[in-house]
C-alpha cells in the first residue's frame, strides 16, 4: 500500500509538471550505446540516459563517480572521499555487473572483475552515456545490470584553448588545459588535467582504533589525444589516446594506526579506428585498441602486491541499412586478456570470441530490437545471450516499451586462478577453475510521456540474477556457484527546460534480495531519489541539488564471522552557481553537503563533511 501511495503521488508531480510545461525546441539529443549504432536518444527502447558535455560542465564536480550520483538506477559507495575505492550498483546489481567503456574499449580489471572508475577525472570526458538493465547481447560479459560508456573530448570547428584552475577545502587543487579544433580535412583535441586533495581520514578512527587518523590524499594527472583524418565523405582514420595515473593514501582496519598505505593506479587506453561507408548501404567500423589497469600497493612505502590486466581488443562492426527504417548490426569481435602480478596464478591469459547480430526497425507508430550475440571463452567456453524490445506510440507524445533479455558475467581470474584469496571477514579461499558464469534473465516495462523540451519515464524491472560466484563456507575452502538473487522495482525520472529553467527528479524503489536468505544484498536501499533545478538570471546561474537515501545494510569492517550492521537514510543538499565574466571567462563555485550531514555509505569509512570549491574557467 505504501508503494503504491509512492508511485501515484510521484506520477501525479511527474504529469503536472509535464502539462505545465512550455513549447521548447532543443537539439536532437543522440545515443549509440542503446544499440551500437546512432539513434535519437527518445526512439531508445531501453532506459537510457545521455549526460551532455554542457551538463558535465554546469556540475563542476571532479570526478566521474560523483556525478552519476545523481541518475535514477544508480548507487555510488566510495570509500573515504575523492580518488578512493568506487563501488557502481546499477539497479540493485552488484558493482562487478556494471560494464564500463572508455570510447568502446574495457579498461577493467580482470582479476577483481570491475574499473578503477574513481580514478577517472571529468576534464577529459566530453559525454556519458548510461543504459540500463541487461545488454550483454550488445557488449558480452558483466553488462547484467547496464552499461556507461564515457567518450573522451573530440576536436572541431575552429582551434579553441581552455584552461580551468580552481580551490576549495580539504587542500583540494584542480587545473586542467586543452587545444582542439579542425584544419581542413584534420581534427584535433590535447587535454590535461592535474587534481590534489588532502582528503579526510578513510577510516572513522572512533569504530576502527588501529586505523590510522591522519588525513588520507590523493593525486591524479591524466591526459588525451586524439586526432582524426577525413580522407573524403565516405572514409577517415582516427587514433587516441588515454591516460590517467592515480595515487591514493588508504586506511587499513588490521594495520597498525601508524602505517602508512597507498595505492598507485594507471588506467591507460590506445585505439586506432577506421571508418568507412563501404557502399550507400553498408557503413563499416574497424577498431584495434588496448585497455590496461596497472594497479600497484604499498605499505610504509614498499610495494607489497600489484595486478596489471591488459585487455587487446580487435572489433569490426558492419551497420546495413536495408531501409529508412531499418538497420541490421553485424559484429565480430575478438578479446584477448592477460594478468600480470607478483602472484602466481594458475592461469594468466584467456581470449574470447564473439559475434553478434541485432537488427532495429521502425514500422509506422511501433519499433523493434533484436540482438543475439554469442561469446567463446577460452576456459569455461560459451555465452549465449539475446535481448527482444518492443515499442508502440499509441497516441501523441506517449510510449509504451517492453523488453526481455538475457546476461552474463565471467568469472574472474581471482575467482577462477587465483591461488590464495582473501575474503575478507569471510575467509581465504582458492579459485576454482570449474566455474560457470553468473547468468541474468530480465524483463522490463516502460511508458513515456515526451513533449518539446521535457520527458518523463516510469520503468518496472525484474532482474533474476542465479550461479552467482560466492565463498562455499566459513573457512579456508573454494568459491562456487551458489546463491541467486532478485532485484525488482521501479524508476521514475523527469527532465524539463522552461525558458531558463531546468528541472531534473528521479525516484528509484527496488528490492536487492538474495531469494534463499531473504537478507538485502549490502549497501543497497530500497528507496533513492534525486532533485535538480538550475535557473539562469543572464551572465548568472544558481543551481541546488538535494539526494535522498533510505535505509541500507552492511558487514561490519571488522567483524569476524560477519555481523549486518544497518547505515542510516540520509539527506543531502548541494549548492552551485557560475557567473559569466565575459563571452569567454566565468567564475564557478560549488558547495557539496551544504548542512554538513554526517552519513556513511559503507560501514566504518568516513565521506566528506562540507566542502566548497571555487573555479574560474577560460575558453
Amino acid at each position: 500500500m505504501q508503494l503504491q501511495k509512492i508511485l501515484a503521488a510521484i506520477l501525479c508531480a511527474v504529469t503536472s509538471l509535464v502539462y505545465a510545461a512550455e513549447e521548447n525546441t532543443p537539439l536532437e539529443i543522440l545515443i549509440v550505446t542503446g544499440t551500437r549504432t546512432a539513434q535519437p536518444l527518445k526512439q531508445a527502447l531501453l532506459h537510457s540516459t545521455v549526460i551532455t558535455a554542457e551538463e558535465i560542465r554546469a556540475a563542476q564536480v571532479p570526478d566521474v563517480p560523483t556525478l552519476l550520483r545523481s541518475l535514477a538506477g544508480v548507487e555510488v559507495v566510495q570509500s573515504g572521499g575523492l580518488g578512493k575505492q568506487s563501488s557502481i550498483f546499477m539497479r540493485g546489481t552488484n558493482s562487478s555487473h556494471v560494464l564500463i567503456l572508455l570510447d568502446g574499449v574495457r579498461i577493467n580489471s580482470a582479476t577483481v572483475g570491475t574499473t578503477a572508475l574513481e580514478h577517472i577525472m571529468l576534464d577529459s570526458i566530453e559525454r556519458i552515456e548510461v543504459v540500463r538493465g541487461n545488454v550483454s547481447s550488445l557488449y558480452g560479459s558483466e553488462a547484467i545490470g547496464g552499461v556507461i560508456q564515457l567518450f573522451t573530448k573530440r576536436g572541431r570547428g575552429a582551434p579553441v584553448f581552455n584552461v580551468s584552475e580552481g580551490v576549495g577545502s580539504n587542500g583540494t587543487q584542480r587545473l586542467s588545459a586543452g587545444f582542439s579544433g579542425s584544419a581542413d580535412a584534420t581534427s584535433f583535441s590535447v587535454n590535461a588535467g592535474k587534481v590534489k586533495t588532502n582528503g579526510v581520514s578513510a577510516i572513522n578512527a572512533q569504530i576502527v582504533p588501529a586505523a590510522n587518523p591522519d588525513t588520507d590524499g590523493y593525486d591524479n594527472t591524466t591526459f588525451n589525444a586524439q586526432v582524426k583524418q577525413v580522407f573524403n565523405a565516405d572514409h577517415q582514420l582516427s587514433a587516441a589516446l588515454f591516460s590517467a595515473h592515480g595515487n591514493s593514501q588508504y586506511d587499513s582496519a588490521w594495520g597498525s594506526p601508524t602505517d602508512l598505505n597507498n595505492t598507485k593506479v594507471a588506467l591507460e587506453k590506445i585505439s586506432l579506428t577506421s571508418d568507412d561507408q563501404l557502399t550507400a548501404l553498408w557503413h563499416s567500423k574497424l577498431n584495434l585498441a588496448q585497455g590496461t589497469d596497472n594497479s600497484k600497493d604499498y605499505k610504509n612505502g614498499v610495494e607489497n602486491s600489484r595486478f596489471k590486466t591488459a585487455n587487446k581488443q580487435l572489433t569490426w562492426q558492419n551497420e546495413l541499412r536495408l531501409a529508412d527504417t531499418q538497420r541490421v548490426n553485424l559484429t565480430a569481435e575478438h578479446l584477448q586478456q592477460s594478468v600480470a602480478s607478483d602472484t602466481s596464478f594458475t592461469r594468466t591469459k584467456r581470449s574470447v570470441s564473439s559475434l553478434l547480430g541485432g537488427y532495429v526497425g521502425e514500422y509506422g507508430a511501433q519499433q523493434v530490437q533484436l540482438n543475439l550475440r554469442q561469446d567463446r571463452y577460452s576456459d569455461f567456453g560459451t555465452a549465449n545471450t539475446g535481448l527482444l524490445g518492443y515499442g508502440w506510440a499509441f497516441v501523441d507524445n506517449w510510449r509504451a516499451t517492453a523488453s526481455v533479455s538475457t546476461a552474463f558475467k565471467a568469472p574472474t581470474f581471482n575467482d577462477m586462478y587465483y591461488p590464495f584469496q582473501d575474503y575478507g571477514a569471510y575467509g581465504s579461499y582458492v579459485g576454482n577453475p570449474n566455474l560457470r558464469p553468473e547468468r541474468s534473465k530480465n524483463k522490463e516495462f516502460g511508458l513515456r510521456y515526451a513533449v518539446a523540451g521535457q520527458h518523463a519515464d516510469v520503468m518496472y524491472f525484474d532482474n533474476h540474477i542465479r550461479d552467482l560466484i560466492a565463498p562455499d563456507n566459513l573457512f579456508a575452502g573454494s568459491v562456487i556457484n551458489i546463491n541467486q538473487v532478485r532485484i525488482d522495482g521501479w524508476e521514475l525520472s523527469y527532465a524539463g527546460e522552461f525558458d531558463d529553467t531546468r528541472v531534473k527528479a528521479n525516484i528509484t524503489l527496488q528490492n536487492p534480495r538474495d531469494t534463499e536468505t531473504g537478507q538485502i544484498l549490502t549497501r543497497r536501499a530500497k528507496r533513492y531519489s534525486s532533485v535538480g533545478i538550475t535557473q539562469q538570471f543572464g551572465a548568472l546561474k544558481l543551481g541546488g541539488e538535494w539526494q535522498h537515501s533510505g535505509v541500507r545494510e552492511d558487514n561490519h569492517i571488522t567483524a569476524y564471522p560477519a555481523q549486518r550492521v544497518t547505515l542510516a537514510a540520509y539527506d543531502i543538499i548541494n549548492f552551485t552557481t557560475s557567473y559569466a565574466l565575459d563571452k569567454h571567462l566565468d567564475l564557478s563555485m560549488r558547495v557539496d553537503n551544504l548542512f554538513n550531514k554526517d552519513y556513511m555509505l559503507a560501514h566504518g569509512y568516513n565521506t566528506l563533511g562540507r566542502t566548497l570549491f571555487v573555479s574560474l574557467h577560460y575558453q
